[in-house]
């Protein structure tokens, strides 16, 4: 049996700002539209639907596996914007990026709270 996840709700207040900022930030497509949800696809086929909701929205973490050119595009992105960023996902290592598994990686926030990550390498691959 093959089982893939092929896609995500991603909780959020304002579905144009955050499914921007993720797209913008990652370099990927602009979102698309699909009912009530504004979905960024993923090169993997997997998508992230953003869906807006009013009241509290409980911190998610989003991981995206990226190539070594990737993660300097990306990371060039992530400080033009002067975002907040971590080498952990417990947030005590601000402003550093990890090198787990021989690799590169790098936590953020999103407009919602939400903690992403890319990363080089998949963990215990080093």
């Amino acid at each position: 049996m093959t089982v893939q996840l092929n896609h995500t709700i991603v909780w959020c207040r304002d579905q144009n700002e955050s499914a921007m900022f993720l797209a913008e930030v990652l370099g990927l497509a602009e979102p698309v539209r699909f009912g009530p949800f504004l979905v960024v696809e993923a090169s993997n086929g997997v998508s992230l639907d953003y869906h807006d909701v009013d009241g509290e929205i409980p911190s998610q973490h989003y991981a995206f596996l990226i190539s070594e050119d990737e993660f300097d595009q990306i990371f060039g992105r992530i400080r033009e914007r002067q975002l907040e960023y971590w080498a952990d996902p417990g947030l005590t290592r601000q402003g550093q990026i990890n090198r787990n598994d021989g690799g590169r990686g790098v936590y953020f926030r999103d407009p919602d709270g939400h903690l992403l990550e890319i990363f080089t390498r998949p963990y215990g691959s080093g």
